[in-house]
């Protein structure tokens, strides 16, 4: 079942996107980071959604992969819109049954929340996990934040600790998968009983996977010190990053289309 999820995956493919500096995709994800909860037209956010179909084309990425994505944020999305849905009472009452109150004003803004989170995760998916190796994040961001080494930040750490996070996803869903099907077999259930019941149930693959999270970590501590590392001072690396004018080109096109946007929820304001 986890297995099928493909947040934070690398999805290998030959696209315009796959191929474009990590550097230039990060940038532009900060700058769709902001465009997603800055606009807040309906229409705004439509054209939004067909600026992402575009980077989908752009990055060769399947429909099964798609729905592999934003399938795990589907429930938080759907809390987060009932969430809203109960609590604006701004607007003009559509429904209203002893303590619900559901308004116009507040039913725009649930939805308008909810589809925010998940082209937030596309987004994120699109600019970086599924089309960026996580070595490749990390050389970005280490570029980007290179002025900060004059104040003496750790900005090779930093950018390490954040490539392992991300590549250690899947082997943490995968490491889940197994523990819990490990825990079925021996009669584990987690499907049935109080909601109590099914929360005590998951300790069993909690404490199990702490465990194997240290030892990985452990496991890599004294590989990247039996190989000597020592950190960024004196490194070099094999492919460094080389901006084109294949890159400067996507990133002028994305970063008009986010601009445009900008400029169309303003107007329809």
């Amino acid at each position: 079942m986890l297995n099928n999820i493909s947040l934070g995956r690398y999805y290998k493919a030959d696209s315009l996107l796959h191929r474009t500096d990590p550097r230039v995709k990060t940038l532009l994800y900060l700058v769709y980071l902001v465009v997603i909860f800055l606009i807040k037209s309906p229409f705004a956010l439509f054209a939004l959604g067909l600026v992402i179909v575009v980077q989908l084309f752009m990055a060769k990425v399947s429909a099964p992969v798609v729905w592999k994505t934003i399938s795990p944020v589907l429930p938080l999305s759907v809390f987060i819109m009932i969430l809203n849905l109960l609590t604006i009472k701004q607007g003009n009452v559509v429904f209203n049954w002893k303590m619900i109150t559901v308004t116009d004003y507040g039913f725009t803004r649930a939805s308008l929340m909810g589809i925010r989170l998940i082209f937030l995760i596309l987004s994120t998916s699109l600019m970086l996990t599924l089309t960026t190796t996580p070595l490749k994040i990390a050389d970005a961001l280490e570029s980007l934040f290179s002025p900060l080494k004059i104040i003496k930040v750790p900005v090779h750490e930093m950018a390490m600790m954040m490539s392992i996070a991300l590549r250690f996803i899947p082997t943490l869903i995968e490491e889940t998968d197994k523990i819990m099907k490990a825990q079925v077999s021996r009669g584990a259930d987690y499907d049935t009983g109080s909601f109590l019941n099914r929360i005590k149930g998951y300790i069993t693959v909690l404490i199990p996977l702490f465990v194997s999270s240290f030892r990985r970590a452990e496991e890599l501590a004294v590989a990247m010190d039996a190989r000597c590392y020592r950190g960024g001072v004196g490194r070099t690396k094999l492919n460094p990053l080389k901006i084109k004018s294949t890159d400067i080109l996507v990133g002028l096109f994305l970063a008009v289309c986010a601009a445009g946007l900008v400029v169309m929820d303003l107007t329809l304001r």
